[in-house]
């Protein structure tokens, strides 16, 4: 969670002395930096939401290799299940395994790139703020 600090009195005069200007362009970065992390914490609970689908249905996949051949698995399609052989229900789940795991890849790597913007716009405004600006998240 976010920690907050109070600034020492040498810190305060430091930051406090000398008044910045905030720039059209500096709270442009702002903003962006703020739209970004707001990308980033949907991403993260979008990430979290398929590694836990994947997880379900490669334990779901496990279990289904006790059953007996000949069996008929309920196999969820939409709203309604469906009494499907045990070969084509392990199919189905091999597909939709392989599916949420691109969906994983995919937001990995949106997510990568979110953070390598969020970093080089802390690079550019901390470098013109100094402390006088938080930008942790």
């Amino acid at each position: 969670m976010m920690q907050r600090r109070m600034l020492s009195k040498e810190d305060e005069v430091a930051t406090g002395g000398e008044e910045m200007e905030v720039r059209r362009e500096d709270q442009d970065k702002i903003n962006k930096f703020s739209r970004l992390h707001q990308r980033e914490t949907f991403l993260e609970e979008q990430l979290r939401s398929k590694q836990k689908d994947k997880e379900d249905l490669e334990e779901i996949s496990n279990e289904l290799e006790l059953a007996d051949e000949e069996e008929m698995i309920p196999y969820k399609i939409g709203d309604s299940f469906v009494s499907l052989p045990l070969v084509e229900v392990q199919t189905l789940l091999s597909s939709s395994t392989e599916k949420i795991e691109q969906g994983v890849s995919a937001v990995e790597e949106k997510l990568s790139t979110v953070r390598e913007d969020m970093q080089q716009l802390k690079i550019a405004l901390y470098a013109r703020f100094g402390r006088s600006i938080n930008l942790e998240t």
